[in-house]
């Protein structure tokens, strides 16, 4: 298969608004794709290579970037291969020779492919959007259920490796996919609730109610004395957290996969800013002590738990990390649900989680047993581009320009603009770091890849001819910057319509 028939149906994909036609389209492209050209081919429309993250910028990529090829002439091995190389090269040297590595690459790509590639290799691809809608064509592909190919890519963690198992090998290779310890899987992810009360009357009396720490989510594997622990987007930050590895080690079990947050909390007890939780998964050097708070418990010692209902998992959390479970209660009165929710906030949480007790693990936002309140809507939202300021602000990149996610694989859809909120010091960070993900820019302006997530805090959504989902922010102003989070994790535009209807955002 040549890299130009990925690149056209991936064109497509993007110019088509059907979700249908869009899943027909890719799951014809893995038909037609062969045994070895399966993972790379699905895994490049998703934007996720198969070899992971290449780690070459742009400016590097600018630099190796010759004359394009007059004719198409690579094939998906040969990419593939070249993908491979290039996250092999280390040592004396090794920039030079990435550098020629490149150049062979690039060289032999036509103006459209080294388009392709170099959003590939920088990740520019990897929004998500399309993760949903390969999905749902390997099922079509392979004539597989859609539950069985979810829930392998919940385990495998890897698109192209469930693709391949799923068109060489069928349903009975996808149902072999078991949970490992040490592998990570992805998580499970909550919809949003409108309020507590609505949440206890949606759920029912069989629920538990947590605090919604404002913190960052962690994923704990232990196999022995062997730990890994990764974030939301399965980064390995194992290295950069020695007191949470020291903490899991020292937990009554052998084998265990635990689901929960972490943050750093001051001399009260309140939680820290949390860019400073942020800061120590790059590092393990620094004053903070980072604390884990665990709500779920997907393995103990040779038992899965991940299709018991969640009643059964929180009473594994409780035998074997119950001192460090997140606070919570289980079977709360509406009244005392309130409660809970107003002692979160008073704590300095961003809220409370309500979640069915007959609930099973699954990746994603998968109905509605998990619902998290908070008591402001807010937005995580995909940052398109920023203006330069004028006055105090001269100099400075200033306003931003926002959008929400295409659940069904375009770019994110414009919602709106704001400059409220931003402080010196983000006005600082984000000129500083804007140019970074710069792919155009013109005299008033900077625009950016679609890499970067901020929570915008906004009093409503309104119907709006000037942009292109028909919506428009109200009174939008930045919160924070999300480092842990992906233009995948970014709310959709549905999420922004669904509060112009009065119902509640995500975040």
């Amino acid at each position: 298969m040549r890299l130009a028939d990925v690149i056209e149906t991936s064109r497509a994909v993007g110019s088509t608004p059907g979700r249908k036609a869009k899943i027909a389209a890719v799951a014809e492209l893995i038909r037609t794709a062969g045994p070895d050209e399966i993972h790379p081919v699905v895994g490049w429309l998703s934007g996720e290579p198969r070899q992971g993250r290449i780690g070459i910028g742009w400016r590097t990529l600018a630099a190796a970037r010759p004359e394009p090829a007059d004719q198409t002439s690579l094939s998906v091995g040969d990419v593939d291969a070249a993908l491979t190389g290039l996250t092999t090269i280390s040592g004396s040297g090794s920039t030079a020779r990435r550098r020629d590595a490149l150049v062979s690459l690039l060289g032999a790509a036509t103006a459209d492919e080294q388009d392709f590639l170099v959003r590939l290799i920088t990740g520019e691809l990897r929004q998500g959007a399309l993760e949903g809608v390969a999905t749902d064509a390997i099922a079509l592909a392979s004539d597989v259920p859609q539950t069985v190919v979810r829930r392998a890519v919940m385990l495998s963690g890897d698109l192209g490796a469930t693709a391949r198992a799923a068109m060489i090998d069928g349903a009975d290779a996808l149902e072999a996919f078991r949970l490992t310890v040490g592998r990570p899987i992805r998580p499970m992810l909550a919809s949003p609730g409108e309020s507590m009360a609505a949440a206890h009357a949606q759920l029912g009396p069989d629920l538990v109610v947590e605090h919604k720490l404002d913190g960052a989510r962690i994923q704990v594997h232990r196999d022995g004395d062997d730990v890994t622990i990764v974030t939301r987007t399965l980064r390995d930050i194992t290295s950069s957290v020695p007191e949470l590895v020291e903490l899991v080690r020292a937990l009554p079990c052998t084998l265990v996969v635990l689901d929960g947050e972490t943050l750093a909390l001051n001399d009260s007890g309140r939680p820290r800013p949390f860019q400073e939780t942020m800061s120590r998964f790059g590092s393990a050097e620094g004053e903070l002590l980072l604390r884990p708070y665990f709500f779920d418990c997907l393995h103990l010692d040779g038992v899965d738990l991940l299709d018991e209902p969640l009643e059964r998992r929180i009473a594994a959390l409780d035998a074997v990390a119950g001192e460090h479970r997140i606070p919570a209660i289980i079977r709360p009165s509406a009244e005392q649900a309130q409660a809970h929710f107003e002692a979160a906030i008073d704590a300095g949480h961003e809220g409370a989680m309500a979640k069915a007790l007959d609930s099973v693990y699954a990746a994603g936002r998968r109905g509605k047993s998990w619902l998290k309140i908070k008591p402001e809507h807010t937005l995580d939202l995909v940052v398109l581009a920023a203006e330069w300021g004028y006055g105090r602000r001269t100099g400075w990149l200033s306003n931003l320009h926002l959008g929400a996610r295409d659940p069904d694989g375009g770019p994110p859809i414009m919602v709106g603009k704001t400059f409220k909120g931003l402080t010196d010091e983000l006005l600082r960070w984000q000129t500083e770091e804007f140019p970074r993900h710069e792919r155009d820019r013109d005299q008033h302006t900077v625009f950016l890849h679609p890499e970067i997530v901020v929570e915008i805090e906004l009093d409503g959504v309104q119907t709006s001819s000037r942009y292109p989902g028909g919506v428009a922010l109200r009174f939008a102003r930045v919160l924070r910057y999300r480092p842990d989070k992906t233009a995948a994790d970014a709310d959709t535009i549905d999420s922004v319509r669904e509060l112009r209807a009065g119902g509640p955002a995500s975040s």
